[in-house]
């Protein structure tokens, strides 16, 4: 769900200017892309425009699809898993459960696949990363992006239906508990909320933070972790979206638990889709397509605008 670069830079100066100079951010190229340059030492972006990125039939291209495939998949089904168990063993999961479910899935798949693809997961994430400068996403690979979401979540609901068939046949997928245009209000509101940390902990090297995990792990049984979590992440910084998955998952798991028994947050209109064709029930499915979508590109567009006076100046700039 998150457009990130895991490689493992370093800067030998340490100035922060050297970690925003570059015009392009370096969570939106792949790593391969990265490592090809001859000079071990140059961490500067390569252009977009790299044919082997750039090609929609190429190996690489089709990698990060199977990628996109395989994390959606696991995503959709771990978590559609929990509100199968949740529903057939009388709400033993119950919704922290459901969430935190969701959320782990997020951040693990991000961890494991968001070198190869970008890990988005999500067409909404797709599409606003084309839309929105802070990812420059090529629009003639969304298509085969947003496909291979799609698919991934049908076949997860369609192997947990195989696997639970000889229990009650619930419908995993989404659906509004109150009025239509609360649930669209609710699924805009999150997913702008996703995408705006999206944006920021995934594509902007100054939210990055020096964080070691080593560190976080031995005072994990201390009282005082937390501020010494908190002391790391605000002090120093790291390469861009090494806490990508920590931050994204969390948002998740806040997202769930404040809309999750209005409007079902799907906050994903892979999540809704993949029910929706296996069930073959489409009630109230546009509200997870648009309000996720809308949601995203104004999150992205809105983050783009204030994280820099770049964007006013240019607006200004068209009225006087």
């Amino acid at each position: 769900m998150a457009e990130i670069s895991m490689s493992n830079t370093n800067n030998t100066n340490g100035s922060y200017s050297n970690r925003t100079n570059s015009s392009v951010p370096s969570a939106i190229v792949p790593i391969n892309d990265l490592n090809s340059s001859g000079n071990n030492n140059d961490h500067h972006v390569p252009s977009i425009t790299n044919k082997e990125y750039s090609s929609c039939f190429s190996l690489p291209f089709f990698q990060k699809l199977i990628a996109e495939g395989i994390g959606t998949f696991f995503m959709i089904f771990a978590g559609c898993a929990a509100v199968n168990v949740n529903l057939n063993n009388d709400k033993v999961v119950t919704l922290p459960g459901i969430a935190l479910t969701w959320g782990l899935a997020v951040m693990v798949m991000i961890y494991a696949l968001g070198y190869i693809s970008g890990a988005h997961f999500n067409p909404a994430v797709t599409t606003s990363f084309a839309t929105c400068g802070c990812g420059k996403f090529p629009w003639k690979q969304v298509p085969g992006y947003v496909l291979a979401q799609v698919a991934g979540s049908t076949l997860a609901i369609g192997t947990l239906r195989l696997l639970f068939q000889g229990n009650q046949d619930h419908f995993l997928g989404t659906s509004p508990a109150g009025s239509n245009m609360q649930s669209l209000v609710l699924e805009f509101i999150t997913t702008f909320y996703l995408m705006f940390v999206i944006c920021s902990v995934a594509t902007d090297s100054r939210a990055a933070r020096k964080f070691s995990f080593t560190h976080l792990i031995l005072h994990f049984s201390s009282p005082s972790y937390i501020f010494y979590v908190v002391h790391r992440v605000l002090v120093n910084f790291v390469q861009v979206g090494q806490l990508a998955g920590l931050a994204i998952g969390s948002t998740v798991i806040i997202n769930i638990l404040c809309s999750g028994p209005i409007s079902g947050a799907s906050l994903n209109p892979a999540r809704s889709l993949g029910p929706a064709l296996v069930f073959n029930r489409y009630e109230g499915l546009w509200i997870y397509i648009i309000g996720p979508i809308c949601g995203a590109i104004a999150g992205s567009w809105t983050y783009s605008f204030i994280k820099n006076d770049c964007a006013i100046r240019k607006l200004g700039s068209k009225f006087y």
